[in-house]
């Protein structure tokens, strides 16, 4: 169902752009559609602010439920930002103090760069748990990415996350373990999800902290797990919301890095990612690469555009089906939630309510 474009974000200009439906905010009011207010954590850096932002705002308007969604984005002021990335969320960002005042009905909370061992030392650590603290007592579910998994349960379940031996990055195949839950209904049994981190909350970990392991691979291990009472904290270690070239962009990061000195090693190819057709290539570039740096001559262009169409998404279609449950139990929840909205300052008597006030 549509977004409603409650700002004047780029990001749904850039949706609209690709095909997406996206509703100003004066035709959304025009139509007997309930609407859904979802907030965005995004802590991701600035390189990847905007990718997130757009990340996000696609699987969840792909998500097939019959709803307006209006996605209210937010970050933490402790995490350091450049100029522009800092302009960006001036003008298109809320408060937390808004979002605490006006409420949620669910809430994402994305990745972020850390530079601490113990993820409690990291200055955004205090803040990041004031909002699940209100989050916990005040939306429905709460979904985490990657990192916000490992600060949840590590806050809520003194489960530290561990370090790899070396970073799972690329594509693998997962398997629903745990097939009666609903958010796992009428998915695939296997399909694969992208991941990329250099640390881990075990399969052991989850359920000695008395979470439901849903899905999980035997080479990334687990990727979905749920809170206790089985919805209230949804926990993601993989990126199912990836784009089909946010590996690739990934990928060439790190050979910039390399080319910049900043990496030791060349960096190896992420995991079932590319093609044999797409490793050639990459493997010509990096032989003229490394030929062109002894020589201290031009470096080679990277082939981005070359291999961007040689790219297969083999992850979005599930990801998406996942979503839909998860927003699809939000709804059904929120909805009989008479008492809750209520104290959110909605008319509990009408889906529309007095929520229409935040976009005009």
């Amino acid at each position: 169902m549509p977004l409603v474009a409650n700002s004047l974000l780029p990001t749904f200009t850039r949706l609209r752009e690709e095909g997406d439906t996206v509703l100003d905010p004066a035709r959304a009011r025009q139509q007997d559609i309930r609407e859904m207010h979802i907030g965005l954590l995004n802590m991701m850096p600035d390189a990847a602010l905007e990718a997130t932002e757009r990340q996000f705002l696609r699987i969840v308007s792909e998500s097939n439920q019959i709803a307006q969604f209006y996605i209210h984005l937010f970050t933490l002021p402790q995490l350091q930002r450049g100029e522009k990335a800092a302009a960006h969320i001036r003008q298109y960002y809320e408060t937390f103090d808004t979002i605490k005042a006006e409420g949620l009905d669910a809430l994402i909370i994305t990745g972020a760069n850390v530079t601490q061992p113990n993820l409690a030392d990291e200055a955004f650590w205090e803040p990041l748990i004031e909002v699940i603290d209100w989050g916990y007592n005040n939306v429905t579910s709460i979904l985490c990415s990657c990192l916000a998994t490992h600060a949840v349960v590590q806050f809520r379940h003194q489960q530290k996350r561990k370090k790899l031996a070396e970073k799972c990055w690329g594509v693998f195949q997962h398997e629903v373990i745990d097939r009666f839950h609903p958010l796992v209904s009428d998915i695939n049994t296997r399909f694969n999800v992208p991941h990329s981190r250099y640390n881990e909350i075990t399969q052991q970990q989850f359920e000695e902290a008395g979470l439901r392991v849903l899905v999980a691979s035997p080479d990334a291990g687990v990727h979905l797990a749920v809170s206790e009472d089985l919805f209230r904290i949804v926990y993601f270690q993989g990126h199912p919301e990836y784009d089909i070239n946010s590996l690739l962009k990934e990928y060439k990061r790190e050979v910039l890095l390399f080319i910049d000195d900043k990496r030791d090693d060349y960096p190896p190819f992420p995991h079932d990612y590319f093609s044999r057709q797409v490793q050639a290539i990459l493997l010509e570039h990096k032989s003229r690469l490394l030929k062109a740096k002894a020589r201290k001559a031009p470096l080679p262009t990277f082939p981005e555009e070359l291999i961007r169409s040689r790219l297969h998404n083999t992850w979005h279609d599930t990801g998406e089906a996942m979503i839909n449950n998860w927003i699809g139990r939000v709804y059904q929840t929120t909805n009989s939630d008479r008492k809750k909205r209520f104290m959110l300052g909605i008319d509990p008597d009408d889906p529309l309510g007095i929520r229409y006030t935040r976009s005009e």
